[in-house]
């Protein structure tokens, strides 16, 4: 049988990872999907690879439409392996064909597989003819990598747009309206709170460039095409791009003997209190990931450690130290907890938020096992910091 004809002599040639559940850190309990495009006209036509050790399935499933060796073009738009992994089969199994690539994909696809590839750098607005079909390309760089670039076909308004608009999410359904909206407009959130957050400042002159392009269809490299929800997803990305937020707040902690817990529930029936929305997660058995997906919209963070060897607990560190890489900026935050004979998680916290882009507000801590009048202080702390959050949104 052959693979799904997403447009006429369009194929979806690409893997679905049922199984993945970690994506470099990133939690994927609906696997990953590695996207890739064949167009057959006049010349044929190879948009991205999957992951390397899919490649034997990925071959088969191109084999089914055309033979390798017709293949005559192939489009890089990302060097990361998860996209180019199945490369140098394609270039030993079709030695005619030619690569069409950013000059930074050029480098880096040299120093993971060899020159060993027959290149064409190409720039923005650079085209590229199949006969009845034209393909032009657009570099978005650092979105994610600075290689990467998307590839539209203007004959189809097909936009092949790399990691953009994409989602971790397994489905046999290949199109937005076949899969349930909830779960695929979360899964898209998440995604871009843990990939492109820390480029949001691009997206919206990413958005530009799109916006002047007709389209029927946004075909990413990750998860299902959107063909009926692209307005939607496009007002998402912009309001995410820019840093739209609500007053929401997140309250994280770890605890070692129950103190920083009694305060954390403290400060959410105080924040509670005052009117906002509150979610409440424990670092050790929550997932950063999903966690980063509530914070992209929300409008703060609470962070809570015990002093443990004058510092915060591993898991706030690890955490602390993940958002410093996303750089959430715009919201607000504090830390809080509990300390014994000597203090430093506290100041330790305050430290990594700050370097992480969040405008720190004084923060709490109770000393050994909080006692009723710490937890009623704690109440009030929640309370006074949701009103702050609440005049800033």
């Amino acid at each position: 049988m052959k693979p799904t004809e997403i447009a006429p002599n369009i194929y979806d040639v690409g893997i679905i990872d049922w199984n993945t559940r970690d994506f470099h850190g990133y939690v994927t309990p609906r696997g990953v999907t590695y996207n890739s495009y064949l167009l057959v006209d006049e010349k044929i036509c190879l948009i991205d690879t999957v992951k390397e050790p899919f490649t034997e399935e990925y071959l088969l499933k191109i084999s089914k439409v055309v033979p390798l060796a017709a293949i005559d073009y192939v489009i890089v738009n990302h060097v990361e392996p998860d996209h180019s992994g199945a490369l140098p089969k394609i270039a030993e199994l079709a030695p005619d064909a030619v690569f069409y690539i950013t000059q930074q994909g050029k480098a880096e696809a040299i120093q993971h597989y060899g020159d060993r590839f027959n290149f064409v750098v190409v720039k923005e607005g650079d085209r590229l003819s199949l006969g009845k079909r034209e393909l032009c390309f657009l570099p978005l760089p650092m979105l994610h990598w600075p290689d990467s670039m998307a590839t539209y076909c203007r004959e189809e308004q097909m936009l092949f747009s790399n990691d953009a608009f994409g989602q971790h999410y397994c489905t046999s359904k290949r199109f937005d309206d076949e899969v349930d909206e909830a779960i695929l407009f979360y899964e898209a959130q998440k995604y871009f709170a843990n990939i492109l957050y820390p480029y949001a400042r691009l997206v919206n002159k990413a958005l530009q460039k799109v916006a002047s392009l007709p389209l029927k269809m946004i075909a990413p490299s990750h998860g299902v095409i959107w063909r009926s929800k692209i307005d939607s997803i496009a007002k998402k990305y912009e309001a995410w791009g820019k840093g739209a937020k609500n007053d929401t707040l997140l309250i994280v902690y770890e605890s070692m003997w129950g103190g920083t817990e009694k305060i954390a529930r403290a400060i959410a029936f105080g924040a509670a209190a005052a009117g906002v929305p509150v979610k409440v997660f424990r670092l050790n058995s929550s997932d950063a990931s999903e966690i980063v997906a509530e914070l992209i919209t929300a409008g703060g963070l609470l962070c809570g450690s015990p002093t443990l060897n004058s510092g915060m607990m591993p898991a706030a560190a690890g955490f602390l130290t993940y958002l410093k890489g996303l750089r959430p900026t715009g919201k607000l935050a504090a830390a809080f907890g509990t300390y014994g004979w000597n203090g430093g998680a506290q100041k330790d916290m305050e430290e990594l938020l700050g370097k992480a882009g969040f405008e720190l507000e004084q923060g709490f801590n109770a000393k050994w096992k909080p006692r009723q009048e710490d937890c009623s202080q704690a109440e009030q702390f929640g309370y006074e910091f949701a009103l702050k959050l609440k005049e800033r949104i």
